[in-house]
């Protein structure tokens, strides 16, 4: 006779397991900055990517023993890989630079306690301070303005996403700020409907949110042809406004995880137009920053260029003739000067690098005018390939 199962038994166990999963993963992220310090002074790149196929192959060869399905394990590891890499170029980045001898930092962003900004903002900069100062603002400009006052000490400012496109009105602020890009991140973005109390869409008639969001669920809220849109200064003024009225006519675009903070529950879930949603940030200081070498690099900056044919092209041949791959080109009107345009250019490579002074040099011949912007640690983490035969296999390898 099989032996009787007690939930409260299994779970308990299952308690036991988590804590100690905690615990193994503390441990081997601090050896991941063991890691980072031996880095020092061999100069190694942070990312080994042949290290990392190799213990993911084995992994998963092991994971297969133990009834782990391949696919299961080589997410997981990825997860932990990434936050790996991402405490490395922190670590190395504070000791380059010398930032943070205190353990705060007072950072601006846009909107307060729920936005996706301020998520953006506790996800950034918990790898590198102790404790944050919140300073919530109303606009971008209202960001920058803090930052270059000195009221606050970083500012955390949205510039694209993928499913809305760039955000222009940031793209303007920059065009005439002082201040510095020091870092960037990109942040998962799962859009929903949160209400205050038990409801359900058939019930709602007002919808709370800030522009961004809206355009990025314009296909699904497209359906409801009866419900009002308010549009607010931020997502979390939306939320602080559905928590007031506790209405069950009314609910707001936001996250799942902003929206707990408010006590408002997700009754309608991954509501935006692309499934794979992200918003991509930048990280503004009065200072910039030397990005260690054993870290990727990004520089952007702007550009004018002659009101002749083929002068954008011939800029941009200058990167390819000099090796570096350009990840963005937006271009924006110069503000004052008809019909004249700025071009917005960010690249996969440090600014101090000799392929990329020597770009600069030759572009500073040909173009009107050229600003850098910044250069910073990409925190663009790619998982690292694994053959999809081994990932499709049932048996190991």
């Amino acid at each position: 006779m099989s032996k009787r199962v007690v939930l409260s038994e299994v779970r308990e166990k299952i308690t036991a397991l988590d804590q100690k999963l905690l615990g193994l993963l503390g441990e081997r992220r601090q050896l991941s900055l063991s890691v980072a310090q031996s880095k020092i002074d061999t100069v190694k790149n942070v990312r080994d990517t042949e290290r990392e196929e190799a213990l993911l192959i084995d992994l998963i060869q092991r994971g297969h023993k133990l009834g782990l399905d391949a696919h299961y394990v080589s997410q997981l590891f990825h997860v932990i890989i990434e936050d790996s890499v991402l405490n490395q170029q922190a670590w190395l980045q504070e000791r380059a630079n010398h930032q943070h001898e205190s353990p705060i930092a007072r950072v601006a962003f846009l909107g307060s306690k729920g936005s996706y900004s301020y998520l953006a903002c506790h996800r950034y900069f918990s790898r590198r301070v102790e404790d944050i100062v919140e300073v919530g603002c109303d606009s971008f400009s209202d960001i920058v303005n803090q930052v270059e006052s000195g009221q606050a000490e970083f500012g955390l400012l949205p510039i694209e996403n993928t499913s809305s496109g760039s955000i222009n009105e940031v793209y303007d602020v920059l065009q005439h700020t002082s201040l510095s890009i020091v870092g960037e991140l990109t942040q998962p973005v799962e859009h929903c409907l949160v209400t205050a109390v038990d409801t359900d869409i058939s019930q709602i008639d007002t919808i709370y949110c800030h522009v961004q969001p809206y355009q990025q669920c314009s296909q699904y809220l497209s359906k409801y042809k009866g419900i009002k849109f308010e549009f607010v200064e931020s997502t979390a003024a939306a939320m602080e406004i559905v928590q007031q009225q506790q209405s069950q006519n009314i609910a707001a675009i936001a996250s799942q995880e902003g929206g707990s903070l408010y006590n408002l529950k997700a009754i309608e879930r991954k509501i935006a137009n692309q499934l794979e949603n992200h918003s991509r940030f930048i990280v503004v200081a009065r200072k910039a920053v030397e990005v260690a070498v054993q870290i990727p690099a990004k520089t952007t900056f702007i550009m004018s260029t002659h009101q002749a044919s083929g002068a954008l092209v011939d800029a941009l041949l200058v990167l390819k003739s000099n090796d570096i791959s350009m990840t963005k080109l937006e271009s924006r009107p110069i503000q004052g000067n008809p019909w004249e345009e700025m071009f917005y250019i960010d690249v996969d490579c440090n600014l101090h690098h000799d392929n990329m002074q020597k770009a600069l040099s030759e572009l500073n011949e040909i173009t009107k005018d050229i600003k850098i912007l910044g250069c910073y640690p990409s925190e663009s983490i790619q998982a690292t390939p694994v053959a999809e035969v081994l990932l499709n296999s049932n048996t190991p390898v």
